[in-house]
C-alpha cells in the first residue's frame, strides 16, 4: 500500500438545508443550582482557563486557573546541583545485541525530579468576599445563598450566576478574553454600594509531590513556602500588580477596571481583598495573568467582546454535525449533547499551543505533563471539523521538538537516523524518565498523520516544505527502529516495545499487530510526501515498508503481538486495557497485508472477550471507528452511547476508575468518531455511513473524511 498525497478524496460534507446553529448549541447551556464538587464550568480560550464554582466565581471551591505556559521547577533535591541534573544518564538495554540508553533507571531522587519537574501551576484563586454590616470580614458559605441559580452560554462563552444573600440579589458575569489570558468580571448587586460585598485574590504553593491533583490544585496551607507581593502605583490601566515566587518561578496578576481599593489581608497568608471605590452598584474588573509584566489590562467590556465575536466565529466559521433535528432514536438528544459540549471544552482546554494534557486546563494529571501518544486523540479532530487555525498552534511542536528528538535518537540512543519522539514530556521537549515513557512507540506515526490531513486540506508546496524535515526525521527512524532478521528475512519491530495497551512484558514483546499496521501505513506517507517533493524515496523505508513482519495471527483472529501465548483471549492480563486490535480497520484505514475478513472478527471477539468494563476515555469511540469502518453502524453508536463512557452536566468526560474526571481524550476522540461516521472514510459513499439508517437523520457542514 502506498499513500499518494493527493486531495480528491479529502472531501468536504456540506448538507443541502442550512443548520440552525445558534438554536442547537443553545438547546444544551449548561445549568446548575450548586456547586460541583468535582467539575467547575468554565471560560477560556485553549492556553488558559477559569474554572468556577456556582458563583460564576471560585468562591467556595478553589476550582483551577491553568495555562500553557505557567510551569515551575521544583527545588533540586538536597545536595544535588544543576550538574547533577545534567549528568542524569539511565540505564542500557540491549536491542538485538545492540546496547541503547534510555531515561530510566538512573537512580532517585534525581529521576523522581525530572520525573515531577517542571509541573504546571494554578495560578491562583478569584473569589466573592463578604463583610458584615460593621465592616467585618464575614465568614459564608454556599448554603447561606439563596434562589441561586448558573448558566454557562455556549455562543458566548460567559457564566452567568445568580443569587441572593441576607435578601440581596447578586449576579456575576465572567467570560475570558481570546486576545491575552484575562477574565472580565461584572457583579450587579446593591450590596457592592454599602461595602458588603466585594473580591479576593488567593494564591497557592504549587509543587510535584502529587502525580494527580484532583478536582483541585495547590496547596493553600502552605503559605511560608512562597512570596506574594503588592504593588499599587504601577499606572495606566493596571490598578494593582502582585508578584507571586514559587521556588525560581515568578507569575504575575494584574488588576484593572473600575476604581477599587486592593490590600493584602494577613501578611502571613497570601489573600487579598478587592473592594469597589464609590457607591455604585456594578463592580467591572478585569484580572490577568502573565509570566511577564504586564503593561495594560483590558479593558473588562473588551473582555466579554472579545469572547462573544470569537466564540460566535467559532461556532459558525468551522465543521458542524446535527444528529438531533429529524432524529427519531432517542438517544439522539444525548449524543448531539455530547458533541456540543465537547466541542466547546476542547475550544476552552485543548486549543493551546503545547499538546494538552489529558486533563486540559482544569486539574493536574501526572504533574501537568502532556503525552506525545495521546496528541492524536486529543487533536486530531481539528483538523477534522475545519479548525486549522487552533490545531496549528500545537502541531507545530514537532518543528520545535525536532532537535531534541534527533538527540535523543542518534546521540543518546545511538541509532543510524531519524527523531525518535518522546512520550510524557513538557514544553522543553525532554522526555521523562519512566521504562514506559521510552519504550512506547505508536506516538512515533503521529506526526505523519497530522502532515496528510494538513496536506489534503491545503495542497500547497508551502504545506510540503513545512513538514518536510519532520516527515524525514521521523520516517527515518521508523526505518532504523525495525530490525532486519536475517533467519525469517523480515523485519521486525522491537522487543524491547512497549505496546499501545502498555500491558506486556517489553522484553518479549516483537511485532505487535497495531503498531506494525501503523508503521506500514505512516511509511506509505512519508513515499508519498517525498515524491510529492519531487525527490528520491529513501531505499530503506520502501524495504521496511515492504519487509515487515506479517500482522500475526492466530486461530482466525489477529493477536497482540508475535509469539503471545494462545489463551492470552481469556487472560485477563491481556483483555483489560485499551483493545488496539480493534484499531487495526476503524482507527487506521486498510494497511498492506490485512485481511479485512480477520480483522471484523478479531473486532467481534474483543467484544465478548475484553473485559468491557475495564474499557475507558478513547476505548469507545475506536470501537465505535471499527464497527463503522466494518459495517455496523448501530453498534458504532451503542459503542459511543455506552453507559460506561460517561459525560458529566457540563460535559466533561469521566474519568471513571482509572484517572480522575475529565479526561480529554475520551471528549477527543468522540469528535474525531463522529466526524467520521458523519462524512464517513476514504473509499465510502453513502451519506453518514457510521450511523443507521433507521431512527437517525445526520445533517453535516464543513467535515472532513477520515483515511
Amino acid at each position: 500500500m502506498k499513500v499518494v498525497i493527493l486531495t480528491a478524496l479529502y472531501l468536504t460534507a456540506v448538507c443541502h438545508a442550512v443548520i440552525n446553529r445558534q438554536a442547537i448549541v443553545s438547546r444544551y447551556n449548561p445549568v446548575r443550582n450548586a456547586s460541583s464538587l468535582s467539575t467547575p464550568m468554565q471560560v477560556g480560550n485553549g492556553n488558559f482557563a477559569f474554572g468556577a464554582d456556582v458563583t460564576g466565581l471560585q468562591t467556595f471551591q478553589p476550582f483551577g486557573i491553568l495555562s500553557s505556559w505557567g510551569w515551575k521547577n521544583d527545588s533540586l533535591p538536597a545536595g544535588k546541583t544543576q550538574q547533577d541534573i545534567l549528568n542524569y544518564k539511565g540505564v542500557s538495554w540491549l536491542n538485538h545485541g545492540r546496547p541503547v540508553e534510555y531515561d530510566f533507571g538512573g537512580g532517585n531522587p534525581i529521576e523522581q525530579w525530572l520525573i515531577s519537574s517542571p509541573n504546571r501551576v494554578n495560578l491562583g484563586r478569584v473569589g466573592l468576599m463578604f463583610w458584615t454590616k460593621g465592616g467585618d470580614v464575614q465568614t459564608v458559605d454556599e448554603n447561606d445563598l439563596t434562589a441561586v441559580g448558573q448558566e454557562l452560554d455556549l455562543w458566548a462563552g460567559k457564566i452567568t450566576s445568580r443569587f441572593e444573600f441576607e435578601g440581596n440579589a447578586v449576579t456575576v458575569e465572567v467570560a475570558s478574553a481570546q486576545d491575552s489570558d484575562t477574565i472580565g468580571i461584572i457583579v450587579n448587586s446593591g450590596l457592592l454600594g454599602n461595602g458588603r460585598i466585594g473580591l479576593f485574590l488567593d494564591f497557592p504553593w504549587n509543587d510535584g509531590s502529587a502525580k494527580f491533583s484532583a478536582p483541585f490544585v495547590g496547596n493553600w496551607n502552605a503559605t511560608a513556602n512562597h512570596t506574594t507581593t503588592l504593588n499599587t502605583k504601577v499606572g495606566g490601566s493596571v490598578q494593582a500588580e502582585i508578584t507571586h515566587k514559587l521556588d525560581a518561578a515568578t507569575f504575575l496578576t494584574s488588576v484593572g477596571g473600575d476604581r477599587a481599593s486592593v490590600a493584602r489581608l494577613s501578611p502571613a497568608a497570601h489573600r487579598y481583598s478587592v473592594r469597589p471605590i464609590g457607591k455604585s452598584s456594578t463592580l467591572s474588573l478585569a484580572v490577568a495573568f502573565g509570566k511577564n509584566k504586564i503593561t495594560a489590562v483590558s479593558r473588562p467590556l473588551d473582555v466579554f467582546q472579545s469572547s462573544a465575536q470569537t466564540w460566535k466565529d467559532y461556532w459558525t466559521k468551522s465543521g458542524f454535525v446535527d444528529v438531533l433535528t429529524g432524529s427519531t432514536d432517542t438517544r439522539a438528544n444525548e449524543l448531539q449533547r455530547r458533541i456540543i459540549l465537547s466541542r466547546y471544552l476542547m475550544r476552552v482546554n485543548e486549543a493551546g499551543d503545547t499538546p494538552p494534557q489529558e486533563s486540559g486546563l482544569v486539574n493536574n494529571g501526572w504533574y501537568g505533563k502532556f503525552h506525545m501518544e495521546m496528541f492524536f486523540w486529543h487533536s486530531a479532530h481539528w483538523g477534522l471539523w475545519s479548525n486549522w487555525d487552533l490545531l496549528q498552534r500545537s502541531s507545530s511542536v514537532y518543528s520545535r521538538f525536532l532537535p531534541s528528538s534527533i538527540h535523543r535518537a542518534q546521540v543518546q540512543q545511538g541509532w543510524s537516523a531519524g527523531a525518535r519522539w518522546p512520550k510524557m514530556t513538557d514544553p522543553s521537549g525532554r522526555s521523562a524518565p519512566g521504562e514506559i515513557n521510552n519504550l512506547l512507540i505508536w506516538q512515533q506515526p503521529h506526526p505523519l498523520i497530522f502532515a496528510q490531513y494538513e496536506y489534503r486540506a491545503f495542497p500547497t508546496n508551502q504545506t510540503l516544505a513545512k513538514w518536510e524535515a519532520v516527515v524525514e526525521a521521523t520516517a527515518d527512524w521508523m526505518a532504523a527502529f525495525a530490525w532486519k532478521n536475517t533467519s525469517t528475512g523480515v523485519y521486525d519491530l522491537g522487543p524491547p516495545m512497549y505496546v499501545v495497551s502498555e500491558d506486556t512484558s517489553p522484553n518479549v514483546t516483537m511485532n505487535s499487530a497495531f503498531e506494525l499496521a501503523y508503521w506500514r501505513l505512516g511509511l506509505s506517507i512519508a513515499e508519498g510526501w517525498m515524491e510529492a517533493l519531487g525527490k528520491e524515496v529513501p531505499k530503506i523505508w520502501t524495504d521496511v515498508k515492504e519487509g515487515l513482519a506479517q500482522l500475526p495471527v492466530d486461530n482466525g483472529t489477529y493477536a497482540v503481538y508475535e509469539g503471545i501465548e494462545s489463551n492470552f483471549w481469556t487472560d485477563p492480563a491481556y483483555t483489560s486495557d485499551h483493545p488496539a486490535l480493534v484499531g487495526l480497520h476503524g482507527w487506521l484505514p486498510p494497511t498492506d497485508g490485512l485481511d479485512v475478513g480477520v480483522a471484523k472478527a478479531t473486532a467481534e471477539k474483543v467484544w465478548t472477550h475484553w473485559n468491557v468494563t475495564d474499557f475507558w476515555g478513547w476505548d469507545f469511540p475506536m470501537l465505535a471507528m471499527s464497527a463503522a469502518r466494518n459495517g455496523d453502524p448501530s453498534k458504532a453508536v451503542d459503542w459511543l452511547l455506552d453507559p460506561l463512557f460517561l459525560f458529566d452536566d457540563v460535559g466533561m468526560p469521566v474519568g471513571g476508575v482509572r484517572v480522575p474526571t475529565p479526561y480529554f481524550p475520551g471528549a477527543g476522540a468522540l469528535l474525531y468518531s463522529v466526524a467520521m461516521m458523519a462524512a464517513g472514510w476514504d473509499g465510502s459513499q453513502t451519506t453518514a455511513p457510521g450511523f443507521p439508517k433507521d431512527g437517525w437523520n445526520v445533517r453535516v457542514e464543513g467535515i472532513s473524511k477520515v483515511l
